[in-house]
């Protein structure tokens, strides 16, 4: 089982979602909840696709931290 890093920024009119370890696999959602299920859905069908073309599924790479500042 692979884990992707997922990324979800609040826009004007709701959420958008991606992944920085799969170029171009983007959705959104009016909610973070639904952002992040929708790219779900679109990270499944992505790598389904890669699958069938033959292609070499990417790495997960990506990691995430947090800076704290006083």
């Amino acid at each position: 089982m692979k884990k992707y890093l997922v990324v979800i920024e609040e826009t004007g009119s709701g959420y958008m979602a991606y992944s920085p370890d799969l170029p171009g696999c983007v959705s959104n959602g009016h909610t973070r909840g639904e952002a992040e299920q929708n790219l779900r859905r679109a990270i499944f069908f992505h790598l389904q696709d890669l699958r069938q073309c033959g292609e070499v599924l990417p790495e997960p790479h990506s990691y995430s931290s947090y800076v704290e500042l006083p």
